[in-house]
């Protein structure tokens, strides 16, 4: 799960590190670096330097995408995520589907966003790799994690994939604001989903 992923991934910029020059500074993102100190998975020889969060997604395949017939309409740059997330809600038609090496950490497949035609918000959907035994935990997690009375998500274990289809409203989700950018829309299911993985697998034994 999330541990093995962060202690993979910490494994291969070390050796890329020390290939360098032999450096002992290490550049990680936010949500990776206060995972490594909470679970203290890396030496104190190493300094650890946070990395600007708005160039996670920079090298991201990101699609628009026609709702009814899931075809895609054009293939985008990252400068596209700079709109503001209204472009959704300007374009009901249209859902935007996003895939980084990023989103493997969290074990996610891709990251889906569109406007509900029926309520209006903005709603994330993904595949989330996790065994069906979590389902009762994730479920608890994003009860408490999304926040106000009209707060609502949608999961369903998928026998075929092995996955969680999830679906729930960005709205709800702490640190959401009307005028942020697709962009920051991205950064914020990212650290959300990445919370709530934490969060389950916390609250298992079995953190491998």
């Amino acid at each position: 799960m999330l541990h093995k992923r962060i202690e993979q991934y910490l494994s291969s910029l070390i050796s890329e590190e020390q290939q360098a020059a032999h450096s002992l500074k290490v550049e990680l993102y936010q949500e990776e670096k206060t995972y490594m100190e909470k679970h203290e998975l890396i030496s104190s020889d190493f300094t650890l330097i946070e990395k600007d969060p708005t160039t996670r997604f920079l090298d991201a395949s990101i699609e628009r995408c026609d709702k009814n017939t899931e075809e895609t309409l054009s293939k985008e740059s990252f400068t596209f995520l700079e709109q503001p997330i209204d472009y959704l809600q300007k374009h009901k038609n249209e859902f935007l589907f996003l895939e980084s090496n990023w989103l493997e950490i969290i074990g996610v497949d891709g990251i889906s966003l569109e406007m509900s035609d029926v309520f209006g918000t903005y709603d994330a959907m993904v595949g989330l790799q996790l065994q069906k035994k979590f389902e009762m935990s994730l479920k608890e997690n994003l009860s408490k994690e999304l926040h106000g009375d009209e707060a609502r998500f949608e999961l369903i274990f998928n026998q075929t994939d092995g996955l969680f289809d999830l679906n729930f409203a960005l709205n709800y989700v702490n640190g959401f604001k009307e005028e942020m950018s697709l962009e920051e829309a991205y950064r914020l299911i990212y650290g959300f989903l990445f919370k709530l993985v934490e969060r389950v697998e916390e609250g298992s034994k079995d953190v491998n």
